[in-house]
Parts: structure tokens; sequence; C-alpha cells
């Protein structure tokens, strides 16, 4: 097997120098700018009509491995809103299948698995992922960093206890009572899980950002489900391993986890430059947490997107001003945009981001 890049390519835009000087990759290396940069999560989906025509007819899993339907879909809230970064168009699961695993995406439910891993035999059954397999991954992010210029692109994966969580329960799971007992019952089994599924989100990563993906961000959704001890002994070291797979790879990276707002201190140190904060926890509550010390993303309720103008803006100026606080601020929502959210909306928030700094 070939050797591993253990640095980015000379005709990557943060090398040649493209979005090595953007709001957005600023402010992730702790700088402050005139521009106040602001991108949403989910922001290349459902809500737009362009994307929903885009995807007629298509699965979506066969979308994200199409590389000129996921770079298509990766523009377009570019060209919409004028936000200062696209993400990636993909799902976190596309490693896992790509890996060999059978998981598909169910339409009003999320990632469904008909055999999922519950077992010490299951996990040992798990292959190492080839990177030869990120080939149309590799071929969309390498299309769309082409047609952005100066404006980054922003890669991701999903963190170790997210993907566990879809592997052992099945799908969906709020509580992920089946992950959190093999948690405690069988550690050793665990651990080799988890490691797995860092080494494929790793990866995963890795070709993003070898492609040309500026900034990664790490998603978790559901470690919040866990306690604060579970979190630090059984799943942070693993959220590390997922980072320590760009080891030479010298981009910015984002943490992002639902409901950690009580772990943030342990997220610090598990290899992110930017933290994501959720809709609960104030942005200078948040920043006081962090020691003052690390630049922060968020954190726009999305219940309020259905407000008119004059709260959804007042709103957006006391997120600007607590975030304020920190080394810098990265104007997100605190969670994904919602289906049925109205474009206009976001656009509008661009433009009230942007207005601010001047």
């Amino acid at each position: 097997m070939p050797s591993l890049p253990t640095s980015l390519p000379s005709q990557h835009p943060l090398v040649d120098g493209r979005t090595a000087s953007s709001p957005l990759v600023r402010a992730a290396r702790g700088e402050r700018s005139d521009t106040l940069p602001v991108w949403f999560m989910r922001q290349a989906g459902r809500s737009l009509p362009e994307y929903r025509a885009s995807r007629a007819g298509t699965e979506m899993l066969d979308a994200c491995l199409d590389p000129a339907l996921a770079s298509e879909i990766t523009l377009q809230p570019v060209r919409r809103h004028g936000v200062d970064a696209a993400v990636f168009f993909s799902d976190i699961v596309v490693p896992v299948l790509l890996a060999g695993v059978d998981v598909r995406i169910v339409p009003g439910r999320g990632p469904v698995l008909d055999d999922p891993i519950r077992s010490a035999a299951d996990v040992m059954a798990l292959r190492p992922v080839d990177p030869e397999v990120f080939a149309p991954i590799s071929e969309a992010v390498a299309l769309t960093v082409a047609e952005l210029g100066s404006t980054p692109l922003i890669g991701f994966g999903g963190a170790p206890y997210t993907l566990a969580s879809y592997l052992i329960e099945g799908g969906p799971s709020r509580e992920q009572l089946r992950a959190r007992a093999l948690m405690r019952t069988d550690p050793q089994t665990w651990a080799t899980l988890l490691n797995w599924c860092a080494d494929v989100t790793g990866a995963f990563l890795r070709a993003q950002v070898l492609a040309g993906a500026s900034v990664v961000q790490l998603f978790d959704s559901w470690a919040g489900s866990l306690s604060r001890t579970d979190y630090q002994r059984r799943v942070a070291p693993h959220s590390r391993r997922a980072f320590d797979a760009l080891r030479g790879l010298e981009v910015p990276r984002i943490h992002f986890g639902l409901g950690m707002g009580e772990m943030l201190d342990l997220q610090r140190g598990l290899g992110a430059d930017v933290i994501g904060i959720d809709w609960r926890l104030p942005l200078d509550e948040a920043n006081e947490r962090l020691g003052g010390a690390v630049p922060l993303q968020g954190n726009l309720d999305p219940a309020l997107l259905t407000a008119g103008e004059p709260l959804i803006a007042r709103h957006v100026a006391d997120v600007i001003e607590r975030g304020s606080a920190a080394p810098a601020h990265i104007v997100n929502l605190g969670h994904g945009v919602p289906p049925d959210t109205d474009p206009g909306v976001l656009t509008r928030i661009v433009e009230i981001v942007h207005e601010s700094g001047r």
C-alpha cells in the first residue's frame, strides 16, 4: 500500500493562497477580520427548491456518490445566500457504506441498518476502509473547489460515538440504550468498534482535505446523551483519533457536539481549533467555560428562523455581541437548517451578519 501524504498538495487552496485569507479560515485560526464569517449547518439541503429539483428521483446515498450532483448541491447555498463557506454535501454514513457496511437512508428517519452491530463477532467482521474507495468523494470535492475560488469548502465527518450509535441501534435513537449498554458491558468490543469508526471517518476527512477542503468539522449528534465520565473515558479518545487522521495536513478543525455544554472543556483537548456551540448555551458563557482561549462557532436558535425579521435581527445581534468575547467567532446555527425554512430568511441573516462588521 502506498504511503499516505504527510502534507497538503501544492495546488491546495490553503497552499496556493485562494482561501488562506478568507474570513472563515482566519476566524478558525483565531483571527478576526472586517467580515464576520457565517455559514449554516445543513445549508445544502431540503430548504432549497433547487436542491429538491436536483435530487428528484435520486436516492440520498446515490446523490452523495455522484460527483457532479454532489458538487452542484454543495454550491447551491453559496450562490443563493452568499455564505462565507460551502459545506460538502454528503452524509456521515457514507464512509461506513464505502467500508462495506449495508446502510441506507430512509426518508423521514435517517440512516438504517437491517443487520446492526451487536456482538464482538459483528465488530471483528468489520474491515478496514481502503482509501481508494473515496475516489467519488475526492472527485466531487475537486469539482467544487474549482468553482469556489476564494470561498473555502468545509469537509465533514461523523464523530465515532455518533457513527457507533447508528451501527448498534440500527437507526436513529435519542437515548442510545443499546450503545450505552455495550459501552458498559463489553468495553473491549466497544473500544474496538469506536476505533474502527474513528478510522473510517478519519479516512473520509483525509480524502476531502487532500482533494481541496480548507476546513473540516466533526459532528457529534448524539454524545449529549452521555454522562461526563463516560464521554471522557470511553468516547473522547476516539474523537481525538479521528482528528489524528489529519496529522500533517494543516487545516483548521471544528468540533460540534449537540447537547455538550457541560463537556466543552473536554472537547478542547481533542484536536479541534474551533468549538461549535448549540443553541442552549450563550456564547459568552461558553467562552468563559473555555477560558477565553478558543474560537467559537454558533449559535443562532433554529426555532427562531420562523419568527419575523425584527426578532430575528435582534437575535442575530445578541449572538454576535455574545460571540465578541471569544478570540474569534464564526456565526452559524446551533444545529442544522430545518427543512421548512424560508431560504430568504437565511439570505437575510447573512446580510445582517456581514453588515455588522462594517
